[in-house]
C-alpha cells in the first residue's frame, strides 16, 4: 500500500475547491477532484504537483457520490481527507418569491450532497488499514449569520454545522474527525461581484473587502495535516473588514 496521503475534493474545478485542491497537491497529498465539468476539473489537474485523479460527478445524486467514492478506492486504495466543499446558492429574492425548486436545488447540494459524500467516505475510512480518517465541510459564514435573502444558503449551511457535530460524535469510534471552515469572502469567480457592490441588512447596497483566496487554502492545508489525534473542530477564516463582526 502506498504511503502517500489522499484527499477528495468536491466542486474542485472552480474558486476555493481549486485553490484547495492545488494546496493540497503542494503539500504532498495525492489529489482526487470531483465536479459537474471534466473540463474544468481536467484543467485543475493539469496544474497539480503530483497525482491527481478526475471523476466527474454530481454530489446531489447519491448514485453518483458511490460511483465516485468507487473510482476513488479503485485509483488510491484508501481515503484520508474529504473536503465537502461543492455548494451553491439560489437567486437573491425576498423568501417567499423562491420557487421550491431553487430552495430543493441548494439543500440537495450544500446538505443532502455533503451527507452523501460522508456516508460514504465513512464506509471506506472505517474499513480502511490504518482505520481513520479527515473530513473537512466547507460552512461559510452564513452558518452563523444570514445575508438578506439568502434563506436556501443559510438554512443549509446551519444545517451543515449539525451535519459536522454529528459526523464528529459518530465517527470517533472509528478514528474519523471532522472539521468545518466558515469562511468570508475569499475572492473568487463567484464573490468578485462584492466589489460592486452587495446588499446589507438595511437595505443599502455597499462594496464588501475580500481576501486572497489562497489563504483559505492554506487554512484547509493545515487542518488536513494534523494528526487524527487533533481536530480543529471549528475555524473561521475571513476578510478582516468585511460586515461581520458588529453588523447586527
Amino acid at each position: 500500500m502506498s504511503e502517500q496521503r489522499v484527499a477528495l475534493v468536491t466542486g474542485a474545478g472552480t474558486g476555493i475547491g481549486k485553490a484547495c485542491a492545488l494546496a493540497l497537491s503542494r503539500a504532498g497529498f495525492a489529489v482526487a477532484l470531483t465536479g459537474r465539468r471534466r473540463d474544468r476539473l481536467e484543467a485543475v489537474a493539469a496544474e497539480c504537483k503530483g497525482d491527481a485523479h478526475v471523476v466527474e460527478s454530481d454530489v446531489s445524486d447519491p448514485d453518483s457520490v458511490e460511483r465516485l467514492f468507487r473510482s476513488v478506492s479503485e485509483r488510491f486504495d484508501r481515503l484520508d481527507v474529504l473536503f465537502n466543499n461543492a455548494g451553491g446558492g439560489a437567486p437573491p429574492k425576498p423568501l417567499e418569491d423562491l420557487a421550491v425548486e431553487e430552495w430543493r436545488r441548494v439543500v440537495d447540494v450544500n446538505l443532502s450532497g455533503a451527507f452523501y459524500c460522508t456516508q460514504q467516505a465513512f464506509r471506506m475510512m472505517k474499513a480502511q488499514e490504518p482505520m481513520g480518517g479527515r473530513i473537512i465541510n466547507n460552512g461559510s459564514i452564513s452558518a452563523h449569520v444570514p445575508r438578506p435573502w439568502s434563506a436556501p444558503y443559510t438554512a443549509s449551511k446551519h444545517a451543515v454545522t449539525g451535519l459536522t457535530r454529528s459526523t464528529s460524535l459518530d465517527g470517533r469510534p472509528y478514528n474519523i474527525v471532522c472539521s468545518q471552515i466558515d469562511i468570508g469572502n475569499a475572492l473568487t469567480e463567484m464573490t468578485a461581484r462584492m466589489g460592486d457592490g452587495v446588499p446589507q441588512a438595511d437595505g443599502s447596497i455597499r462594496p464588501e473587502p475580500t481576501m486572497d483566496v489562497e489563504h483559505v487554502a492554506q487554512a484547509v492545508v493545515q487542518i488536513a495535516r494534523l494528526p487524527l489525534e487533533s481536530n480543529v473542530q471549528f475555524m473561521t477564516i475571513m476578510a478582516s473588514k468585511m460586515p461581520y463582526i458588529g453588523r447586527g
